[in-house]
């Protein structure tokens, strides 16, 4: 069985850390390098559900998409959220790796399997990686569909797609308007909204967009639609995507590893209840 030390090795090249953002917090959090991997398990959030989760099917590595300490501690006192997720995994030998936005410009990487989510075909990256000569690394990724849709369709497409949650999916746009071209970008995306719009495409498929960003998109373009899920579903793809590259690395060196992809939900919102005009009421 492989040791830690070398599973972080296959991680890094499939998600190189010098890739990430500089703000960013990514690589082993908690971990003996000596210790023997042979489960591994993939999720979104290093969250304590989870972690208790990675502890019951006897996981040896838990892989997340968010950092646990993105602005760096002071403590890792168990009376802390933080810090009793690093006492679970230390108490039970769970070593604790990140991958966040390395994944995001890999490729493939978090937008690629979103657009595998949606039946998308990949063309290219929305924001090209300069360090790139091929030209395929980069955030958020320009897409077509085989056949177009209206807006009112694809939007249901990545309502029964996507992983479930209380916010569902949303769109803004007419829902008749016909649906070819799509940028997608998994997490918060109206930070790109200047290159999806550059990108001439028919619609914008992220998560977390606010009132003004989105308004100002739709005054600039009309004609863009805008797709927004929660931000756990947009980035939840990449798991299994994720699980299925350490899957090649480990039949390719002999390894013998399990891997899993957890399904719980930890997107923070749990109700959600559509409002009803007095009409309705």
């Amino acid at each position: 069985m492989p040791v830690l030390s070398d599973v972080i090795a296959a991680l890094d090249t499939l998600w190189p850390r010098e890739r990430a953002e500089d703000w960013d917090a990514v690589g082993p959090v908690c971990g003996d390098p000596d210790a023997e991997v042979r489960r591994v398990l993939f999720a979104v959030d290093p969250v304590q559900e989870v972690v208790d989760e990675a502890v019951a099917i006897g996981a040896d590595l838990l892989v997340t998409h968010h950092p646990l300490y993105l602005r760096g501690t002071t403590t890792v006192s168990a009376d802390t959220f933080k810090g009793r997720v690093v006492h679970t995994l230390i108490r039970h030998g769970v070593a604790l790796h990140v991958a966040h936005t390395n994944a995001d410009r890999a490729d493939p990487g978090v937008s690629d399997a979103l657009a595998g989510a949606l039946d998308l075909r990949v063309t290219g990256p929305l924001v090209p990686d300069p360090t790139d000569p091929a030209g395929r690394r980069g955030l958020g990724r320009l897409c077509e569909l085989d056949h177009p849709l209206s807006l009112g369709e694809f939007t249901a497409l990545a309502a029964a797609r996507l992983p479930a949650t209380a916010q569902g999916v949303r769109s803004a746009g007419p829902a008749d308007r016909p649906i070819r071209t799509v940028a997608v970008c998994g997490g918060s995306g109206d930070s790109l909204f200047d290159h999806v719009r550059a990108a001439g495409v028919d619609a914008y498929v992220t998560a977390d967009l606010r009132h003004h960003p989105a308004s100002e998109a739709r005054e600039h373009a009309h004609d863009l639609a805008l797709v927004d899920a929660a931000h756990w579903a947009t980035e939840w793809p990449w798991c299994e995507l994720a699980a299925a590259q350490l899957d090649t690395v480990s039949e390719r060196h002999g390894w013998g590893l399990r891997t899993h992809v957890s399904h719980r939900v930890t997107d923070p919102w749990v109700t959600h209840q559509p409002s009803l005009s007095p009409q309705q009421q």
